[in-house]
């Protein structure tokens, strides 16, 4: 080798760490996002909405994958041991996140150390409704009554440690009242055993009952969230009604398993930001009876967090327990 093409080799060597690395192209592949419910309900709604709008701002699809049960348990489960690249997602609901944790102890995740939060995308109130003939027409009227009825009065929910059972749970403990709680298999049964008078109250997300509201086949006493919702302007919130911190919303969220590179979430939650800024997409949101929330990944940890602790007050407080 003559002496020009050393010192050509060398100079190109030498040159070799000061170039430019290339950009990232990501993703290279379509992004599964896990649906941990049934085809056709709110969560598998939610999911399609903003899927569309993010599989177009990343430039690859958003393919739904339905892994249904335990309460959302498996969906999340699955995400939460899925390689941490920022392709599998979990639209995930508040129980199997800040609720399950604290009434199923065997479970094969822990939603502080093995996810990572993308965004809160909607959260929904509980309606607080009773059955026709209770003679009840408020929040305060129904906390008099369980008062001073003789025996307690009934209230359904989903299921045991579902969002709507840890939602009554709270009102007893908030109000300062006591309820028997008769679990279904669903909201749909428990909204039909409340029009037939079967039990007492139900407190159940706001798709599950409006359509009764706005028919004047059920009332609307209150409303859990913190604030009134835009579709039932009128209808006071709990905490108006005299039950002081009583805020429960069913929330759905955006996230991975743990270990997800910043940068990658930092695209992941800008694509998610552009769907719930979509004309469309909102409009079908707010549909769903709640309110959009889009926080950034950081808030949305500390959200999660606080909420793990508060409802982990109220299973100890009530000593719910699956059984």
């Amino acid at each position: 080798m003559n002496i020009d093409r050393r010192l050509l080799l060398a100079s190109l060597a030498s040159a070799l760490p000061f170039a430019p690395a290339r950009a990232e192209t990501w993703p290279d592949q379509p992004i599964r996002l896990i649906v941990p419910f049934a085809a056709g309900g709110p969560a598998d709604i939610i999911a399609r909405l903003i899927g569309r709008v993010m599989g177009e701002q990343l430039g690859k699809p958003m393919v739904i994958d339905s892994r249904s049960g335990a309460g959302g348990a498996v969906g999340v489960e699955a995400a939460a041991r899925a390689r941490p690249d920022g392709t599998t997602l979990v639209l995930a609901s508040s129980g199997a996140i800040v609720i399950l944790p604290h009434i199923m102890p065997s479970m094969a995740y822990d939603p502080l150390k093995d996810l990572t939060p993308i965004t809160q995308v909607l959260a929904v109130p509980q309606i607080i409704s009773v059955r026709p003939g209770l003679g009840v027409s408020s929040v305060r009227e129904l906390v008099a009554l369980a008062k001073s009825s003789p025996n307690p009065l009934t209230f359904g929910s989903a299921g045991i440690g579902s969002s709507l059972h840890m939602a009554g749970e709270l009102f007893k403990l908030r109000a300062g009242v006591d309820m028997t709680h008769v679990p279904y298999r669903g909201a749909a049964p428990a909204v039909t055993d409340l029009l037939g008078g079967r039990i007492d109250v139900l407190m159940a997300d706001t798709p599950a009952l409006i359509s009764f509201v706005r028919s004047g086949q059920l009332p609307a006493l209150g409303v859990t969230s913190a604030e009134r919702i835009a579709i039932l302007p009128d209808t006071p919130t709990a905490i108006e009604g005299g039950v002081p911190n009583m805020v429960s919303e069913t929330w759905y969220g955006l996230l991975g398993p743990a270990g997800i590179p910043a940068d990658r979430v930092a695209k992941l939650h800008a694509a998610a930001m552009a769907a719930l800024a979509d004309g469309d997409t909102k409009a079908q949101l707010l549909n769903q009876g709640g309110r959009i929330v889009g926080s950034s990944a950081a808030d949305f940890t500390a959200f999660i967090q606080q909420t793990h602790a508060t409802w982990g007050e109220v299973v100890r407080a009530t000593g719910v327990k699956m059984e």
